[in-house]
């Protein structure tokens, strides 16, 4: 009878696929990678998550849709731009680095609303524009260039963006819950904190993993 064989501890792991042949899979697997070696500047991006997360708990749901599109949109997109920065390796002027928090901004205002009925809707929103960020950091377009850009790269592959972003938001979702309640049965601490620390360490992946479909899909673009 045939032995499996498992690779053994310390024995180097499969090298990774080229951004133009990467999987989902292997998109989650580079995201974790790049948060491991950069974990200190990485950690930062989940502040504003965790935050808001907090103020989401504490309010009205009125409350709620009325700091949706400002103060929620502002502090994502901002985490999103430092994603991108540590990801893509990009030090841009500084009125690039505004532009393309405030146009980040501009791309996250609806996605609350979109997602009041079903989460897809928002995040397939996302996939097609979401790239506009990088490409502001990276290419340095004007705003109409830029989204006209981010949607030709969405358009490479559709849906290695689109199921890239469900995934990660499945897999951070998922982690999240079960890092937060490790938290509160092990540490004895209230609820809200372990759920606040649990999205500050996790949150990130996202981010982290957002940015990195600008690599891929540039990459695919015939």
């Amino acid at each position: 009878m045939a032995r499996l064989s498992y690779p053994q501890a310390g024995q180097p792991r499969p090298a990774a696929l080229p951004p133009e042949t990467r999987t989902v899979g292997q998109v989650v697997a580079e995201s974790i990678r790049i948060y491991g070696e950069n974990f200190r500047a990485a950690l930062l991006l989940g502040l504003a998550p965790a935050v808001l997360a907090v103020i989401a708990a504490n309010v009205s749901r009125t409350l709620s849709f009325v700091l949706a599109p400002t103060l929620s949109a502002v502090l994502v997109s901002a985490s999103y731009v430092g994603a991108c920065v540590l990801v893509l390796d990009r030090r841009p002027p500084r009125n690039w680095l505004v532009l393309a928090w405030l146009i980040g901004w501009l791309v996250f205002v609806p996605v609350p609303f979109l997602a009041v009925a079903f989460v897809l809707p928002a995040l397939a929103w996302l996939a097609a524009v979401g790239l506009v960020v990088p490409v502001l950091l990276v290419e340095e377009l004007l705003p109409r260039a830029a989204f006209r850009r981010a949607w030709k790269l969405a358009r490479a592959d559709y849906v290695h963006v689109l199921g890239s972003i469900v995934t990660l938001s499945i897999v951070v979702f998922l982690s999240q819950t079960v890092l937060g309640f490790i938290l509160r049965g092990a540490g004895g601490v209230a609820i809200s904190t372990a759920f606040f620390l649990a999205n500050i360490v996790i949150s990130p992946l996202l981010f982290i993993g957002a940015a990195l479909l600008y690599v891929d899909q540039k990459a695919r673009v015939k």
